[in-house]
């Protein structure tokens, strides 16, 4: 039994029915999601570990991780705090640094 069928039948289990609404299934390893974007190391969506040291330190160790070496280059992926996921704060912080070197808004 792969992986996807066991937390298939995991929520069964407590959703009895829910097998029936299942139209279609895709499933990626971690190998197919390295091959899909080499960037995703051994199939790590994350951009790396997620512990105190790279929260600070991702991706390189500079006061406002958004900005870059090149004026009015941001970054806002899972790279940059807070770290990977699908809750676009990278991004919104990014958004913010950038408004305020334009002098549009305060970065807090």
């Amino acid at each position: 039994m792969d992986s996807s069928a066991r937390i298939e039948a995991q929520i069964e289990r407590f959703a009895p029915g829910f097998r029936d609404l299942i139209l279609a299934r895709s499933v990626r390893t971690a190998a197919d999601m390295e091959r899909y974007n080499p960037n995703y190391v051994g199939g790590d969506i994350s951009g790396g570990a997620s512990t105190l040291l790279q929260t600070v330190l991702r991706p390189t160790p500079r006061w406002n991780p958004y900005r870059t070496a090149l004026p009015g280059v941001y970054l806002c992926s899972a790279s940059t705090p807070p770290g990977g996921g699908v809750h676009g704060m990278c991004g919104a912080w990014a958004a913010r640094t950038a408004l305020a070197d334009l002098g549009g808004a305060r970065q807090p």
